[in-house]
């Protein structure tokens, strides 16, 4: 090396200059607790998501199905069987145990509870149920609101509904299936739900305009945007469709984080209801657990304000960043 070049100055860089706000996004998209950032279009016969969205995701969470096997309108969750936890080598029969107790126990109470359940929504007997499941419910909050909300939450679980309910009656969302379902279809029906075809989107406007008359008439209307369940080691992109409702009502929206936890505080997915299991299954797998916590972060309510676009995607940030 010459004199001259030895001489010659060396430009220091600049140090990168952070912000709160930066250094808090960049702490988001790694925590599991972030919500994954799904692109509107993925390549076509894609079976997995692009680099970018699977940094909020654990590596060994599926991806989407092909572009080909899903509609492109339509709610979709890569979350199945590979995401819950694996079934241990030995049978417990402490678990068989606490299975037939809290089945005798959820029967007998919705035999005696019926009619009331037929009656209206009931946040007492909700927080029976959870109980008699073995679901321990812990609200961070005190109340949805008062006049008409939209109550809107990342959807996990069967637990979720019911955890919802216990908190204040909740008119749900729910999809139209859910009616013709034994006991649970006229249940729904008589706490005032709110039904959805997703086979289609002929009937969305009417649901839309339902929903914001339920909002005017004072009435708290509970739905998942995300449009289907997540095992919560990911989750979904809030659907646009509800909070439009809520703009044309002018009500505002109260999000709501669930979280899903064993006893000792860590996170689990033994509790989602995800993919093609049944509801039968995922009901027996959290009977068979000594105990399940639930948690329903009650976050700020968001005015009616913007565009349905804007207030989906500060929900979104609210109940992913809680």
């Amino acid at each position: 090396m010459s004199d001259r070049t030895a001489r010659l100055p060396v430009r220091e860089q600049p140090a990168r200059r952070t912000t709160p706000l930066a250094d808090s996004l960049t702490t988001a998209l790694r925590l599991r607790r972030a919500t994954p950032r799904f692109p509107e279009h993925l390549p076509a016969g894609g079976a997995s998501l692009p680099p970018a969205a699977l940094r909020t995701l654990p590596p060994t969470h599926p991806g989407l199905p092909p572009a080909a096997d899903r509609p492109a309108w339509a709610p979709c969750s890569p979350c199945g069987l590979d995401c819950l936890p694996a079934a241990g080598r030995r049978a417990d029969p402490r678990a068989a145990l606490r299975v037939a107790r809290r089945l005798t126990a959820l029967v007998a109470l919705l035999l005696v509870a019926l009619p009331v359940l037929l009656a209206g929504p009931n946040p007492r007997l909700f927080r029976a149920v959870l109980r008699a499941a073995g679901v321990r419910l812990r609200v961070c909050g005190t109340s949805y609101g008062e006049g008409g909300v939209l109550v809107v939450a990342n959807h996990l679980s069967w637990i979720d509904v019911v955890a919802l309910g216990a908190v204040a009656p909740v008119r749900m969302i729910a999809k139209r299936e859910v009616a013709d379902w034994p006991l649970i279809g006229p249940i729904a029906r008589r706490t005032g739900a709110l039904f959805v075809d997703r086979a289609g989107l002929r009937g969305l406007p009417a649901v839309v305009a339902g929903t914001a008359g339920a909002l005017r008439g004072g009435a708290v209307v509970g739905v998942f945007p995300e449009g289907t369940t997540w095992c919560g080691s990911a989750s979904g992109p809030f659907r646009r469709a509800p909070f439009q409702a809520a703009l044309d009502a002018g009500r505002p929206v109260r999000p709501v984080r669930i979280d899903l936890t064993l006893p000792d505080g860590r996170p689990t997915t033994a509790g989602a209801f995800v993919g093609d299991e049944t509801l039968w299954a995922s009901l027996l797998r959290v009977l068979r657990l000594e105990r399940l916590d639930c948690t329903l972060t009650l976050l700020p309510v968001l005015p009616p304000e913007g565009d349905r676009r804007t207030l989906a995607a500060r929900a979104e940030r609210a109940v992913a960043a809680a």
